[in-house]
């Protein structure tokens, strides 16, 4: 996303170098965001530090944990969002919400994935932190310097975008869920059917050689 295309509504992905030193500035980068937040310079909707382990699960290390922020990354769009990029072990169950929404983006797979959460997913390698944000911002500069320091590099999606796919992968999946539901339906029945036919061939079989034995 190009200058000319800012959103003031974002969500962030910032992601830092290789070494462990490097990976540890992700909570630091959270610190330095509050900051800017209790400047008026920013305003953080949620925001929290993830890792993705090696079975794929992402997984909530730290977060904003003061009023106003207590509990944004678990209930918020960053906690759904972490639900949904949790690799093909991660699910999230939104305890306001009440609802399953299990991840579709398998790290293997989001090469091919032109989506938003395919691109925010591939961001967030396998043992390895990164920070997950949703801000208001009026300018870009302010972060990017901020997390700079940090050797942080920023990825920037319009909160809309992120919005939009995630509605989008949970009617996915509700389709999918209606859809296995027809499925098993069909065998059940299909297999009804087959038990009643042999149960049948089973009788008529006792039938043929009960009159048999009448008739000998």
């Amino acid at each position: 996303m190009s200058s000319n295309d800012f959103s003031p509504e974002n969500v962030l992905v910032v992601t830092f170098g290789e070494d462990a030193e490097k990976d540890q500035n992700a909570y630091q980068a959270l610190t330095d965001l509050k900051q800017l937040d209790s400047q008026g310079q920013i305003k953080i909707a949620g925001a929290a530090v993830v890792a993705r382990n090696p079975d794929g699960r992402v997984e909530v290390k730290s977060e904003v944990g003061d009023p106003p922020y207590a509990g944004t990354a678990g209930g918020g769009l960053i906690g759904l969002l972490v639900g949904v990029i949790g690799g093909p072990l991660g699910v999230l169950i939104g305890g306001t919400y009440g609802m399953l929404v299990g991840s579709l983006f398998d790290i293997d797979d989001v090469e091919t994935t032109e989506s938003v959460l395919g691109e925010i997913s591939k961001q967030v390698q396998p043992t390895r932190t990164a920070l997950l944000a949703q801000v208001v911002e009026q300018r870009p500069d302010v972060i990017d310097a901020a997390m700079a320091k940090l050797g942080g590099a920023v990825m920037r999606r319009p909160v809309v975008d992120v919005e939009e796919e995630i509605a989008a992968a949970e009617e996915a999946q509700r389709t999918a869920r209606r859809e296995a539901r027809k499925e098993l339906h069909k065998a059940r029945v299909e297999k009804t059917k087959a038990d009643a036919h042999a149960q049948v061939e089973e009788l008529k079989s006792k039938f043929t050689r009960s009159k048999a034995g009448a008739t000998a």
